[in-house]
Order: C-alpha cells, then sequence, then structure tokens
C-alpha cells in the first residue's frame, strides 16, 4: 500500500492538522469544510465554469495559469516552509518542488491556445468539413496526497484549468497550510485578472464529503493520486454515478542493470532514484535487479552510499533526508522492513529507526514468497535481486502487481529499447533518473493507475472531444 494515500472516499471525519514529523509536535488545527461551506464551493465552482468556459478566451485562462507560476516562484520561500512543517521535505528540496510546480504552470499556460485548438478530420468521401473541438467537462474533484503537495496539485490543475474546467481540491489532511497557500495564490491572481474566483477552491472535506462530492451532478470527474485502498474506492464511488476517474496509484519500479562502464556513476543514480524525497516517491526506484558480474560490487557499493547520506533537521542546509512523513510512517515501513527479515531477507545496511526517521537501507535475499517481493516500500529502502541475465531481469521487472515507471541501464543502445519494449510499465527511463519534466507524460498501467498527468497527454483526460461535420 502507497504511503501518499489520500483517503478513502467514505469512512470517518479527515482532521486537518499540521503535525511536524520532525519533532512530534502538533503545530496547528484547521477545522473541516461545513456542509453548508461545500455547498458554497459547489455553487462558486459552477458559476465560475459558465464563465470560465465559455466567455474566456483560451489565452485568457493561460493568462491566469502564468500568474499563478509567477506568484510560486515570488512566494518560494514561504511555500516550502510550509511544506518542511507538514510532511519533513529537507529545504532544498522543498524550494526545489515549488520551482517544478511553478514550471508546470507555465508549461501549460505556454501552451493553452495550442491544447484547445480545433482538431480538423481528413474526410473519405462527401463534401464539407468535421473537426473536433475540445470543450471542457466542468467542475473536478481533486485528491491529492501530501508526498509533493504543490508538484502533484501543479499537475492536475495547470492542465484542466487552461482547457476550461474548474477545481474543487481537497488535499491531504496533513497539508492544510500548503493548501491554503495555494489557495491563495490563485485568489490573488484571479483577483488581478478580474477571472472568476470560483476557477479554484480548496476545501477541507471528510471521505463521506468527498463520496458526496463525486456524486454530485454538478461534479464531472475525479482525479485521485493516493493508495490502491484510496483508488479503489474513489472508483468505486465514481463507477456507481457514472464519473470519468483518473487514478495515479503506487509503484514497486524496477530498476535494472545489464551493463555498464562506470558503476560508480549507476551507483549514484540509483541511490539518488531511491532516496529522492526521503523514499517517499510512488516513481522511486525501489527494486534494483543486477546481472551476477555487478551485483556484489553493486551492493557494496550501493550500501556504502546510503550510509553516507545525511539524515536530520530538514530545515538544515546540508540534510539530505529528513524525517519519514509521520511517526505511524516510519513505524509502519519498520514493520515491513522486520517481516522481511523474519522471512529470510539479509539487511546489508540500515533497518534502524529513531522517532519518524528511518536509515536508508539495502536488502538482498528477498524471495518471491517474501512478503517484501511484491509489496511497495514507500521510504528509504532498496531491494536488491540478482539475475542472470536480460531474459530473467525482464521477468523479475514485469513480476509485480504495479506498472508505473522503470529504469534500464545498459550499454549496449539495441539492448536498451528491446528491453523497454519488453517492460510492463507507463514509463521507461533509459541512462538516467530523475527526469520528470512537464512535457514528459507521467503515468502508469496494472495496479498503478489508470491516466496520464504531464505533457499534452494530460490536458485529454477531462475533455470533451466533440465531433462537429458540416455539409459542403
Amino acid at each position: 500500500m502507497s504511503e501518499h494515500q489520500a483517503g478513502r472516499p467514505t469512512g470517518g471525519q479527515a482532521e486537518y492538522r499540521i503535525t511536524n514529523p520532525a519533532t512530534g509536535e502538533v503545530v496547528a488545527t484547521y477545522p473541516s469544510t461545513t456542509d453548508a461551506e461545500l455547498e458554497q464551493a459547489l455553487v462558486a465552482a459552477t458559476s465560475a465554469h459558465r464563465d470560465w468556459s465559455r466567455t474566456t478566451s483560451a489565452a485568457g485562462r493561460g493568462a491566469l495559469v502564468r500568474r499563478v507560476a509567477e506568484l510560486h516562484r515570488e512566494r518560494r520561500e514561504e511555500l516550502a516552509d510550509a511544506i518542511v512543517t507538514e510532511m519533513g521535505k529537507p529545504r532544498a528540496a522543498a524550494l526545489g518542488e515549488v520551482d517544478f510546480a511553478a514550471d508546470i504552470y507555465e508549461y501549460y499556460a505556454d501552451r493553452a491556445e495550442d491544447l484547445t485548438r480545433d482538431q480538423p478530420v481528413d474526410l473519405l468521401g462527401g463534401e464539407g468539413t468535421a473537426v473536433v473541438r475540445r470543450a471542457s467537462l466542468g467542475p473536478l474533484l481533486g485528491i491529492m496526497p501530501w508526498n509533493f503537495p504543490y508538484y502533484q496539485v501543479a499537475r492536475f490543475v495547470g492542465p484542466n484549468v487552461v482547457v476550461g474546467n474548474t477545481i474543487l481540491l481537497k488535499h491531504a489532511p496533513q497539508c492544510p497550510r500548503s493548501a491554503e497557500l495555494i489557495q491563495q495564490v490563485f485568489t490573488d491572481a484571479a483577483r488581478e485578472l478580474a477571472a472568476p474566483e470560483g476557477v479554484y477552491v480548496d476545501v477541507r472535506i471528510s471521505n463521506d464529503q468527498a463520496a458526496a462530492v463525486i456524486g454530485d451532478p454538478r461534479v464531472h470527474g475525479v482525479s485521485l493520486t493516493g493508495s490502491e485502498r484510496a483508488g479503489a474506492a474513489v472508483a468505486e464511488v465514481a463507477g456507481r454515478h457514472l464519473k470519468k476517474v483518473a487514478l495515479e496509484l503506487g509503484g514497486s519500479d524496477p530498476f535494472v542493470l545489464l551493463s555498464t562502464d562506470d558503476l560508480d556513476a549507476v551507483v549514484e543514480a540509483a541511490a539518488a532514484a531511491r532516496l529522492d524525497n526521503t523514499g517517499q516517491s510512488c516513481n522511486a526506484a525501489k527494486r534494483f535487479i543486477v546481472v551476477d558480474d555487478l551485483y556484489d560490487a553493486f551492493v557494496e557499493k550501493l550500501a556504502a552510499a546510503f550510509g553516507a547520506q545525511t539524515s536530520g533537521d530538514p530545515t538544515a542546509e546540508d540534510t539530505d533526508l529528513g524525517p519519514l512523513s509521520s511517526l505511524a510512517a516510519a513505524e509502519r515501513l519498520a514493520e515491513q522492513v522486520d517481516r522481511a527479515v523474519a522471512q529470510g531477507a539479509t539487511v546489508v545496511t540500515g533497518a534502524t529507526r529513531d522517532g519518524a526517521y528511518y536509515a536508508p537501507t539495502v536488502l538482498t535475499g528477498v524471495s518471491p514468497d517474501n512478503d517484501a517481493y511484491h509489496e511497495e516500500l514507500f521510504g528509504p529502502v532498496a531491494v536488491v535481486h540478482r539475475v542472470s541475465g536480460e531474459d530473467a531481469a525482464v521477468e523479475l521487472a514485469n513480476d509485480t502487481p504495479y506498472g508505473l515507471g522503470s529504469y534500464v541501464w545498459t550499454t549496449d543502445a539495441e539492448q536498451a529499447q528491446r528491453v523497454a519494449d519488453r517492460i510492463e510499465a507507463g514509463m521507461v527511463f533509459v541512462n538516467c533518473v530523475l527526469a520528470d519534466s512537464p512535457e514528459l507524460p507521467f503515468g502508469g498501467i496494472k495496479r498503478s493507475g489508470t491516466s496520464r498527468e504531464l505533457g499534452t497527454l494530460a490536458a485529454e483526460e477531462f475533455v470533451n472531444k466533440k465531433l462537429i461535420r458540416t455539409a459542403g
């Protein structure tokens, strides 16, 4: 189960509270949205959509999103400080996330008109014309996770706002301050440009309220980034109401090493791919699949690289890794690792916990009958497997219920393309890691999700592709 879950759409009340994972201190609590306030939010998003989609041009919508990007850059220090406190992200990484979110908004602002332009259809016969015209659907509900509080929102909101949809945004209950700051960015941008303020509405709603929103006829779709459990529950509610749903769920991405002429560089990339965001990324490399002749040296060097990481105060400039998002998250990861060891895995390094901090850990000897073989370990834990060659590596890479991202390392260009084609995943990165960019589609298959975010494909998820056929 992914730790980056956003919560089920049915069940108990969401509790919006900031608990600093580095100290355990409860910093602030926030009131949940009442049913009356939620109705006001629905009215605002519905009313705004009429103007936003029909009377505001694509260029005008792009202008709002561009101003949102600018405000992220202007307020980057304040925005970064919020998530350092909320989920323990080291401050340098927090600043980088704010900048990446701004890049995403700018990408869609630059392409607002292209993404909504009519697409001509070449007729096979008859006179006249035919075009596919992209039109917004209406208000959408976004259910977002805590692990990338700005980036995740940007990649959902950016494309959907420029195509004319309006947004109700339920952020993770542990991120109320960053959610509040995003709302202020949109409110200020809308006022400056005389845009409807209901284009983006933050709601601190419970899971039961979220289910009601999904079922409300004024809402035309829902996007969730979270756990399999959350995704299945949201999809179930959406299905009952015949609503479009987009899901980005967990991952257990393989890192396949077949050959290299610079093992040190590969190990450096492997450590970065596993430990980014303190290991709390759905598309982090988690399973390292290494050919026989490189395996022993790879394990030794990876353990050394993990041991060299600096864990500590996330506000300090020299901190590599912060705490996990919560004490419960660290306890859950520790339980998974302890169970893996009890079932036969070997700890090469790490496997210790200090409060919400969990030491970077390398495991070997995880066999198919070990729970950890198929689980997602959402934290700084790498599982390394030995294989005999390409066929065995591909078989092991695909032996997972997930299919989000993957990484292939080889000096053989033909092999790289062959293996990339055989891997069952939504993304394959060849000889590179941490290469996400606004123009690159993001998403997976199998139990990793059903949709694509980023790139131009993100703007295709929640639009009416309307055919207009005109006779000659």
